[in-house]
């Protein structure tokens, strides 16, 4: 018996379905996964559709909404909403540094979190299909991580598909990890320009902070080893839309007197700890490169090479000179494995992820060349997280796809401007934008 309980504007049923670890070998292992029903309370939906929301990532449970808020209640509409945790997220079967070690070593780890990708969230929807919907096909929304896995599912299974929404998501079909972190730091570059040209003050904050953080590498309260690279990487933030706003006020009280001289305050280290820790999403950090491989050529810790092709983000060449200090993010690196306590027993789990040879084929380019499932897709110009022109290249490269590319929102759109981005990708699917 599945029990609905209420939130504001919104009925509610918590569902689990039990799925194989490997599809391919449905008698073995069994994993579960989570998937809250969401039905609005006014207008019910049992007669309405189903839409199946697949969030970014990856590495992150699907959103925790309070009540019918952002495109939900948009949604909630024209839809009863599925929102999947994908598995080993949220409450599907957590993989963290407390779970993995019930499977064994760092090579038993790395083999079951294998089937953790895009191909394997996709066979998932496809089994709980049939026991949500009858056997129906479903509407598809993906957000970022979420539209790799819409893509994977028009090239995979598009029988089980009415429709499918894109929201900053399309990947390169093709392109391997290097090739997206190659295009990836200049646009990091560029938001930092943008912050900079914004936050002029703030210039000389990040360089003063890096210059300490060079010479004192703190460890802060949680456990995080915080060095100027670590510091770096607060660019992540650059790449959603009050992301600037939230660095420049997270900096401008970076430093306290104390008797000792000049320090980091105590709000800045808890702030950056929240901001940097992977401890609530270490999928993240562990699956991040893999969830481009294709075929037999390494990952191998891509953004950490391809950052020596681009100098001006060392920050130790960067401070013995006058530069402004560039932030990076969207970059994972073998660095953090070291700096984050939640990653640190992972780190050689990672590294044989990175080394695997053996990924299959994500994208059926002839089946997306014939697709005939109705796709609309927003595209974020310039977005920081995800390559426009790679994104516009697919976006060409499947049949029937309609693109809405805007600059009125960064990465996060769909939880900023919910309602109207989804309303323009609806009607773009329905032939009416």
């Amino acid at each position: 018996m599945t029990l609905s309980y209420r939130q504001p504007g919104v009925v509610l049923a918590d569902r689990r379905f039990s799925v194989p670890l490997d599809h391919d070998d449905p008698a073995g292992e069994r994993i579960e996964v989570f998937a809250r029903e969401a039905v609005s309370a006014s207008r019910g939906g049992a007669d309405r559709p189903w839409l199946v929301y697949l969030q970014g990532g990856p590495g992150f449970g699907a959103t925790r909404f309070n009540g019918s808020e952002s495109w939900l209640d948009r949604a909630l509409q024209d839809f009863r909403v599925l929102l999947v945790d994908q598995r080993g997220t949220g409450s599907s079967t957590p993989a963290n540094r407390q779970t993995l070690p019930l499977r064994g070593g760092p090579r038993e780890q790395a083999d079951y979190l294998a089937h953790f990708r895009a191909d394997s969230i996709i066979r998932d929807c496809e089994a709980i299909r049939p026991e949500v919907t009858g056997g129906a096909p479903w509407t598809v929304l993906g957000q970022s991580f979420g539209g790799f896995c819409a893509t994977h599912y028009l090239s995979a299974a598009p029988e089980g598909l009415a429709t499918a929404l894109i929201t900053g998501g399309l990947p390169t079909l093709d392109g391997h990890a290097d090739d997206v972190y190659r295009a990836a730091y200049p646009r990091m570059e560029r938001k930092t320009a943008a912050h900079y040209a914004r936050y002029p003050q703030d210039v000389e904050r990040a360089r003063r902070i890096a210059a300490h953080l060079a010479e004192h590498e703190p460890v802060l309260n949680g456990g995080y080893k915080l060095t100027a690279q670590a510091f770096q990487s607060l660019g992540m933030l650059l790449g959603t839309g009050d992301g600037s706003h939230r660095l420049h006020y997270l900096l401008e009280d970076a430093f306290v007197r104390t008797p000792a001289g000049p320090a980091l305050s105590d709000a800045f280290q808890e702030n950056v700890q929240a901001a940097l820790s992977y401890a609530g999403n270490p999928l993240f950090a562990v699956l991040h490169e893999a969830i481009y491989g294709q075929g037999e050529r390494p990952i191998a810790w891509s953004a950490e090479r391809m950052r020596t092709e681009f100098p001006q983000f060392d920050a130790e060449k960067t401070l013995a000179g006058d530069a402004p200090l560039l932030f990076t993010g969207e970059a994972v690196q073998r660095w953090m494995f070291d700096s984050d306590p939640a990653l640190r027993p992972l780190r050689d789990t990672a590294d044989l992820l990175a080394e695997r040879t053996d990924w299959p084929r994500l994208y059926d380019t002839e089946r997306l060349a014939a697709n005939e499932v109705p796709v609309a897709a927003a595209v974020y110009h310039d977005d920081m997280y995800v390559d426009t022109e790679h994104s516009l290249r697919t976006a060409r490269a499947i049949r029937g796809l309609r693109t809405w590319v805007t600059d009125e929102f960064e990465h996060d759109g769909l939880r900023v401007g919910g309602p109207r981005v989804l309303d323009r990708l609806l009607a773009l699917t329905r032939g009416e934008a």
